[in-house]
């Protein structure tokens, strides 16, 4: 990955996260590491712990960002979302999706759920 989409990222991320503060999420952490992969996003809201997974476009031009979300990376946040359960037992879970496409943002809750 190149520098520069690296940071793209990055302010992505920087940009959700406070968006999800604004909505009164606790934020846990950014880009936690797990045996699966990396969480973008662990963050909390009441009871729940939610896994955000962040994808951010400068546009349209090549598809949206929820058009990123393959079933490969679907079935990655699942995996990833059995192992956060497993450090919050008391909680229950739930994955979202923030979608950046220029300056518009678009929360997904519950976006992603195992069959």
């Amino acid at each position: 990955m190149s520098r520069e989409r690296k940071k793209f990222g990055d302010e992505g991320e920087d940009i959700a996260a406070d968006y999800l503060r604004n909505k009164n999420y606790h934020i846990l952490g950014k880009k936690v590491r797990t045996r699966i992969g990396e969480v973008d996003i662990l963050a909390q809201e009441g009871d729940t712990i939610i896994i955000v997974e962040v994808k951010a476009k400068a546009d349209a031009s090549r598809g949206t960002p929820e058009e990123m979300i393959d079933w490969k990376k679907k079935k990655k946040l699942v995996r990833l979302a059995r192992e956060v359960q497993q450090r919050f037992p008391k909680y229950s879970l739930r994955i979202d999706v923030v979608a950046i496409e220029g300056e518009e943002i678009r929360h997904h809750v519950n976006a992603v759920q195992e069959n």
